[in-house]
Parts: structure tokens; sequence; C-alpha cells
């Protein structure tokens, strides 16, 4: 993983960015090339605006394939969802390039040449791209090979991540007390035999990492001096809170020590950190409320011609540091959703949706209104959603940490909607803090414009919405 403003992205990730910028500049290139082959003349008269071009037509299809995700942590699964993602991107990509060439034909005389030979050039080489990236991408031989030092509990859920990751192995998991229940299989335990040390266990394992997975490091119990003999002869020694949010960008709940939230990076705030953000959200606000006023005042038309009024639904949220706030959504459900009084979690096909709602809930319409939250500075663009406070009331008492995420404002999308499905139970609000806790000790523009991208490709496939 690297480090880049405080969010960590896979480098595997930004190789394939790489490779396929290269591929869209190539075929760019090429298309430019076979459109102007019998016109010297004219290929001689584009001169230098063919780079520029080419790098601005680059730069659009990766946004297009990023907000498809295609750069998520796996970003190539074999299968039609993948490749329909790909040719949605190209097609979006190549109307996009005809409405330019339309409207302004003399912005760029060559941009015919973006075409359907150069579509179909770039898309032919991301196929071959993403199938090579995915042969090397599970090829063993470019994980990182990791031992755990521990067996106990705080093992569990990082034994049941780390089966599903593309970019480290676990070899085993070294006990330190033999006679302790393990909580992996008794065949991944790896037992230090008389007079054998951490490190040759690492060695003999080709070992480039240890996770530190121990709870109780008292009584002379914890090995320091074998993890600094490791360390000294280039082995990483890393703590899992630290690991779990390096490779699967969340915070780890079952591993929090309160020193490590403290004395680490993060969670920082600040009045420029807080006045820049502030600004961003008034600036992108503004635009999008513009942009999607017709979409905005159609769906109001819907509503009440479906159930007349009232048009906005107004509920009370929890807000940055607890304070509450009365949050705007278009009116999705019936208006006697709720009158028995209790606060309910939405679900799965809710029976309360009305034919309007359904649709405006499933293409996140209903969250428009929000935009005037924002613009009030009562929530921001990104950040945790904010909560009911009947729930939150429930939560603080049942979650540890669940206060934190009321550390940044709540956001219209934020980091556990486009990395998590819709949570409507405590389990899911557990899994949701893990995502949201990571956005709150790292967030800066860069993540809320990964953020922004990737709600794109929430909105367009449905993701998490009910």
């Amino acid at each position: 993983m690297i480090h880049i403003f405080s969010h960590y992205v896979s480098w595997r990730v930004l190789a394939l960015v790489v490779v396929e910028a290269t591929v869209l500049l190539i075929a760019v290139q090429i298309g430019i090339a076979l459109q102007f082959a019998e016109s010297r003349a004219a290929m001689s008269a584009l001169g230098g605006e063919v780079p520029a071009q080419a790098a601005a037509f680059a730069l659009g299809m990766l946004a297009i394939m990023t907000s498809m995700g295609l750069y998520q942590s796996d970003p190539w699964n074999n299968n039609q969802s993948s490749r329909a993602r790909i040719a949605g991107a190209f097609l979006l990509g190549f109307a996009i390039v005809g409405l330019i060439s339309y409207l302004v034909p003399s912005l760029y005389p060559g941009l015919v040449a973006l075409g359907a030979t150069t579509m179909a050039l770039a898309c032919g080489g991301s196929l071959v791209v993403r199938a090579a990236y995915q042969k090397w991408n599970s090829s063993s031989a470019f994980k990182s090979r990791v031992l755990v030092l521990g067996t106990g509990a705080r093992v569990t859920t990082l034994a049941d991540y780390a089966r599903r990751s593309p970019n480290h192995q676990v070899i085993g998991y070294v006990s330190l007390q033999p006679s302790a229940r393990p909580y992996v299989p008794q065949s991944q335990v790896l037992s230090l035999a008389p007079g054998e040390t951490l490190l040759s266990v690492a060695k003999k394992h080709a070992i480039d990492r240890i996770v530190v997975a121990l709870r109780d490091r008292r009584g002379g119990s914890f090995p320091m001096q074998q993890l600094l003999e490791c360390k000294m002869n280039g082995i990483e020694v890393i703590e899992m809170p630290s690991f779990f949010e390096r490779e699967y960008r969340q915070v780890m709940l079952d591993s929090l020590n309160p020193s490590w939230m403290v004395l680490g990076n993060g969670f920082r705030q600040g009045v420029l950190r807080h006045a820049v953000k502030r600004l961003f959200d008034v600036a992108v606000s503004g635009t999008l409320l513009v942009l999607c006023l017709p979409v905005l005042l159609l769906a109001a038309l819907c509503i009440f011609l479906e159930s007349g009024l009232p048009i906005l639904y107004r509920q009370e949220r929890v807000g940055r540091d607890g304070r509450v706030f009365t949050l705007l959504k278009l009116r999705s459900m019936r208006k006697d959703a709720e009158t028995a009084g209790a606060a309910q979690w939405a679900s799965a096909d809710d029976a309360r949706a009305t034919r309007v709602g359904r649709f405006i809930r499933m293409s996140r319409i209903d969250e428009l209104p929000q935009l005037f939250n924002v613009l009030k500075g009562e929530m921001s663009l990104v950040g945790p959603r904010p909560e009911r406070p009947f729930f939150v009331d429930q939560l603080v008492k049942q979650i540890p940490y669940y206060a934190l995420r009321h550390g940044a404002k709540p956001g219209i999308t934020g980091w556990a909607q486009v990395r998590y499905d819709y949570g409507a139970s405590v389990d899911g609000a557990i899994e949701k803090l893990q995502h949201d806790l990571y956005y709150v000790k790292n967030h800066s523009l860069f993540l809320d414009s990964m953020i922004l991208i990737a709600t794109v490709e929430v909105v367009l496939w449905g993701k998490g919405a009910r």
C-alpha cells in the first residue's frame, strides 16, 4: 500500500492505472494517425495539440472507469458484470466524445479521430491489460508473506479477511502459549520449538512482515528482543490495527487500543482543514444543486401525483459533536410509515416505500434535498452517514467507540457507503463504523474526491440501496 494524502492506495491498482493510461494514450495516437494517414498536411497542422488532446482523453476515460468501479481493491473479476462495466465505460466515453465533437467542432478538428477506431483499440487494450493483471494479481509469487504473532480471538477477523486478500498471504500464526486454545485452525498454528526464534521461523518461511496481534504484553511474555531482531533483518513488524487499516482501509474495532488512536497518526482536526473542506462543500454542492434542479422538481411532481403532500420528509439526525439537526429528503414512503411511533431500520424491498419512492431510493434522487443541509453547514458532501437519535442511543451503548464517528460532519455519501452495503442491524452498524472511523482518522480532500467518484458507481449500479 502507498500512503497518499493520508489515504492508503494499493500499488497494484496504481500500476494498473499507469499501464491503462499508457494504453489509452497509444490508442489515441494510433486513431489520429489512421484518421489522417492520407493527409500529412492535416496531421502536421494538428502538431502539438495531439498530446494535449490524448492526455485529456486518457484522464477522462480514467475518471469514467473509476466511477464504474473498475479500480476497486479487486479491479478485475472475470465475469459478465466486469466486462459489462468496461463496455459501459467506453460506450459512455464514446458518447461524451461524440457530443463534444458535435457541440464544439472547432475545439479540436481531429476529435472525430477519437471515434470508433480509437475506442475499439482502447477497449481491446484494456481487456488485454486486465486479463494479464488478473493472472499477475492471482499469482502467489507477488503476494507478501505474512506471519501473525498471536492465536487469540483478535485474529479471527484478520484470518477471515486474509483468505480473500489479493495482496498478501498469511503463512501461519505463532502461538506463544501452546496450552491456550487457538482461534484459528490448528494446522495453521506454528509453535516455536526449543531454541527456535521468531527470526529463524521467519527466514524458514520467507516471511515479509510480522503482524503483532497480542493483547496482553505484560509479564515479560512479549518477545520484544526477537521482534527487534526480525526488524533489523529487514522484516517489517507492524501492529494489527495499523496492518488492518493499511490493507483493508478500515479501523478494526476488535483490535483497537486507546493508545493507538491517541499516539498514532490521524484523527487530526484544525481550522484550516475545516475551512478548506467547507469551501469545497459549498462550491460542489451549489453546482450540483443547479445541475440537479430539473431532476429534483420532476421527482417532487411525481411524488405529489402519486401520494400528495408533503413532498419533503424531515427527520432528526445526529450530526457533528452529537448535535441534532433536521435532515431533508424527498418522501419515498407512505405517510403512515411509522404510525406506531417506533423508529425502524429500512429493509430490502421495504413494503412502506411507494412506487415512486422505490425508484428515487434506488437512484439516490431522494438524497438531493440534503444539498441544502450541506449549504447550511449541518452536513458535508462526504462524511459518516447521520443516524437517528433513537438508534444512536442504542448503538453507543452496544458498540465501543461509536461516538467517535461524530468527530466529523455527517455526509450525503461516505467511505462506508461506497465500500459496504446498507447496514440495517447492529452487526451492519459495526461494519459501517469500521469504515467511518477510517474516514474520520484519514479524511482529506483527496479521499473526499475518491469517494465522490466512487459514489457514481453506487448510483449507477444501485449498491446498498433500499
